[in-house]
């Protein structure tokens, strides 16, 4: 266990990166057809694994134009203090993303933070030229997404440690069930309200900076406990 008895499960796109990478590839890269599949996503059709899949599928790029497009993306700019604040605590951080491995690498990389341990679909190059294809080292049976989010949080607490999950939106529901605490963005504050999951609502990694001291001397959870009851 860490020396702090939590673990950090932070989503990428989104919630790291200031805007979803593989969407940004699709406007820019993607051949007609990728729409399509993304209406069949959102519509509960198929799986965002599928979904991801056949959308790299079109891609049509260099790696050249690739490299090029990545460093044109930003991260939340309170993350690198974010990470080093974790550290400091002795608090591990693992990326799990249903995003593309080598983008998140990349774009990590320029900040000196591609260290991270990251679960993601891995992207490679294949035939013929500028084109690529997915692969889902990290899913799980009976689950549709790329990366299962639930498994990664099993495997985190195998050992008795404390989850907590940071992320924004669908990808992050499941894992959101099954940590002990969310800091959520976007979408998923809806879905922690709805489903009375403990959490905090952010911003962005300024907040995730201030609460988490308070996460791990408890007094976090006390004050969300007490809004709780006293909205009751």
């Amino acid at each position: 266990m860490s020396a702090s008895g939590w673990t950090i499960l932070c989503d990428f796109d989104g919630t790291i990166s200031v805007e979803d990478v593989i969407d940004s590839l699709l406007d820019r890269f993607g051949r007609p057809g990728w729409e399509v599949l993304e209406q069949d996503w959102r519509a509960g059709r198929i799986g965002s694994r599928e979904c991801m899949a056949g959308q790299v599928d079109l891609l049509q790029m260099t790696r050249a134009e690739l490299d090029e497009h990545l460093r044109e993306l930003w991260i939340d700019h309170a993350f690198p203090g974010f990470v080093a604040k974790a550290r400091e605590l002795g608090v591990p951080i693992r990326i799990v993303s249903d995003g593309l491995d080598y983008a998140i690498h990349q774009i990590l990389g320029r900040y000196g933070l591609d260290e991270l341990p990251l679960a993601a679909n891995h992207l490679a190059p294949a035939t013929p030229p500028k084109q690529w294809q997915l692969t889902s080292p990290f899913q799980a049976d009976g689950c549709r997404s790329g990366t299962c989010k639930c498994a990664c949080v099993a495997d985190a607490r195998k050992d008795g440690a404390r989850t907590l999950l940071i992320g924004d939106g669908a990808s992050d529901f499941c894992a959101a069930d099954r940590v002990d605490f969310v800091f959520a963005k976007h979408r998923l504050i809806e879905h922690c309200r709805a489903a009375g999951i403990p959490y905090m609502p952010i911003t962005g990694f300024e907040d995730a900076l201030e609460y988490l001291p308070r996460l791990l001397d408890g007094s976090l959870v006390h004050h969300v406990r007490y809004h709780e009851a006293a909205a009751a």
